[in-house]
């Protein structure tokens, strides 16, 4: 294998350690000017696991999500299904006094809702239930307010606007639409409409007290503000540092940035809330994928094509197209194949003993206009154990582009443009 079609991942105490690379809305309400950044923290931050193990521990999510995804992408879905979870929560305050709380980020879904008191039902979380009582700003929405009706589910009471939201693993939640000041870090915006959750039912929140949608559809955050841009910049999964997600100006590109890669996005009618990309090829070494033009675009049914999402772990690929990736890299990689299949990864080497540093080829994402050239830290996972493993796995029916392969990357989403912008950081220094 060549120089040029191979780099070097360092292995340090047998973790890779790579050099990194260079309407009733708030619209009109957000100062443009200021805009605002959050710390954002992985779920399992602190949990003092290796980087394996936290893989491992997303994975596990993953799993759940996928479906999740999926079947939201089914055109023949009778009732609309919402991905929820995620793997990142975000802080922030709500109400008048402001009360602090923490919340799922999900770039998969647009509903931005919280658990209210008096509550039918609620599930534990770290942060106290809202008491829109207690709120100066707390007002509720009716049913003619366009928010009311962008909802898959709602009906009408009293003149108020209710609402539920389901997602894929029979969670859901219920309550009452209503308008209320988010505050996020020293930035205040006032009108932000949101679910006010009285029965909220199912496993998979209680890492926060509710949840942010960052969609594309009209409920999301991003949707609701004056600039409909934001981005995130994400750390290393086992980096004791927090990542950051900016919105708003705070999120605008610096045009003399010689470094910014930027694809269209592309839109599924079964699906408007999700990112699809275009992905139009892989590169592996000096290889290019053999893939057929129609791997990932989108099907009638609504299925197929690739869509980027923070709240997946690793990248998913069409089953056919992994399979192609995997032989190329089984082929340039001058590593034995583990098959112990202890990881629960799909392709995993043998590291020799004592082993400082391995050659690993290049990997390349060919989206439309945007050639992602990635770190290895961002699909080379190694371990203790003695494997190095490919972090990434085969999909039926949708493709992802993970979380780990967007670390040290400033993402940035603009709804307005339709675009998608990728640009190197050291996202711990942001």
């Amino acid at each position: 294998m060549s120089s040029s079609s191979s780099m070097a991942v360092t292995l340090l105490l047998m973790m890779v350690v790579v050099a990194p690379p260079a309407a009733s809305s708030s619209r009109d309400l957000l100062d443009v000017k200021t805009g605002f950044q959050v710390k954002l923290k992985h779920v399992d931050w602190g949990g003092n696991f290796t980087k394996l193990q936290l893989l491992q521990r997303g994975m596990k999510r993953g799993r759940k999500r996928m479906e999740r995804l999926y079947a939201m992408a089914l055109a023949t879905v009778s009732a609309p299904i919402h991905a929820g979870n995620g793997e990142f929560l975000m802080e922030l305050s709500i109400g008048t006094p402001p009360s602090s709380y923490s919340a799922i980020l999900d770039t998969g879904s647009d509903l931005i809702w919280t658990q209210c008191k008096p509550c039918k039902q609620c599930f534990n979380s770290p942060t106290p239930i809202f008491d829109p009582k207690q709120s100066s700003s707390f007002a509720k929405l009716s049913c003619s307010t366009d928010l009311c009706t962008a909802l898959p589910l709602s009906s009408c009471s009293n003149g108020n606007c209710e609402y539920l939201y389901t997602y894929g693993d029979y969670s859901s939640t219920q309550g009452v639409m209503a308008t209320e000041t988010f505050t996020f870090g020293k930035v205040s915006v006032p009108k932000v409409g949101f679910g006010c959750g009285l029965d909220n039912e199912g496993s998979g929140f209680n890492q926060g007290g509710g949840l942010v949608g960052l969609g594309r559809g009209p409920l999301s955050l991003v949707s609701q503000l004056d600039e409909p841009k934001f981005s995130y910049c994400l750390t290393s999964i086992d980096s004791a540092k927090t990542s950051t997600l900016s919105m708003g100006s705070l999120a605008s590109l610096d045009a003399k940035d010689t470094t910014i890669m930027t694809t269209p996005l592309i839109k599924n009618p079964s699906s408007p809330s999700f990112y699809y990309l275009s992905l139009q090829g892989i590169t592996v070494g000096d290889t290019s994928v053999p893939i057929k033009k129609s791997s990932f675009a989108i099907k009638g049914d609504g299925t197929g094509g690739m869509i980027i999402d923070s709240g997946t772990t690793i990248t998913y690929l069409e089953e056919k197209v992994f399979d192609l990736v995997k032989k190329e890299f089984i082929k340039q990689v001058k590593l034995p194949v583990d098959d112990s299949n202890q990881t629960g990864l799909d392709l995993c080497f043998t590291l020799p003993s004592n082993a400082e540093s391995v050659e690993v080829p290049k990997l390349v994402f060919h989206f439309d206009g945007a050639d992602l050239d990635l770190p290895g830290e961002n699909y080379i996972i190694a371990d203790a154990s003695g494997v190095a493993c490919l972090a990434m796995g085969s999909s039926s029916g949708m493709s992802i582009f993970g979380n780990i392969q967007q670390q040290n990357m400033q993402v940035i989403h603009d709804l307005h443009k339709e675009t998608i912008s990728f640009v190197p950081k050291q996202c711990d220094k942001m």
